[in-house]
Formats: structure tokens, C-alpha cells, sequence
């Protein structure tokens, strides 16, 4: 098992079915039943799914009677973001060299004596 927060929260999100029932969770609260339904699966293979999403912080689980609904926890993602924008100002540079460079590539293209 991972040991930090942010290695167990890309561990879950490595799988494509916690993907998709991260997803269906963001539009809204849902039983194990209602997750399960789009996947060929049994419902126990959904239920440690949804352990895997919900020990990572990414979900949690409502009692009322005998609905547990499952809920998407937003917060959860924040940590992950905030890992990911520690690399959108390379990308956002890496963006800016290349449109640079685009634009340096058509003025010297019109330049050419060739045409």
C-alpha cells in the first residue's frame, strides 16, 4: 500500500472503471447498484472499486436505512491538482516558446526569396 495520500489518490485513479464511477459520482450521489450498472462486472468487483476510491479520500459513503450511497469528495482532488499545476508553467512556457517560434517561422517564411 502507499504510504502517502497523494501516491494512494493516483493509485486509484490509475484504474479506467474508478475513472468512470469517479465521473458518474461527480454528477451526483449513487448506490452500488447504479454505479454498477454500465460495467460488466460482479457487484463485489464494484464494491472494492469503490474501497479503493473511497480509502484514497475520493469518495465517501452515506448511511440512510439501508442506502449507502456513495458521494464524490471534490476536495479530495484538490491535492492533485495543486501537484499538477506545479507543471503547468512548464507547459505554459513550452506553449509560449513554440507559438514564438510559429510566428518567427511564418515571418521568415514570408521573407523567403524563394516565392
Amino acid at each position: 500500500m502507499h504510504s502517502d495520500p497523494l501516491s494512494t489518490q493516483f493509485a486509484a485513479l490509475a484504474d479506467p472503471t474508478r475513472r468512470a464511477i469517479l465521473a458518474r459520482l461527480a454528477q451526483g450521489e449513487a448506490s452500488v447498484n447504479e454505479l454498477a450498472e454500465p460495467f460488466d462486472m460482479s457487484l463485489p468487483a464494484v464494491s472494492r472499486h469503490i474501497k479503493v476510491l473511497e480509502n484514497a479520500g475520493l469518495i465517501s459513503r452515506g448511511r440512510t436505512a439501508q442506502w449507502r450511497p456513495a458521494k464524490f469528495e471534490p476536495l479530495a482532488m484538490k491535492s492533485i491538482a495543486d501537484w499538477l499545476d506545479q507543471y503547468r508553467h512548464f507547459w505554459e512556457s513550452s506553449f509560449d516558446r513554440l507559438d514564438a517560434y510559429l510566428k518567427y517561422i511564418q515571418t521568415a517564411g514570408g521573407n523567403d526569396e524563394r516565392h
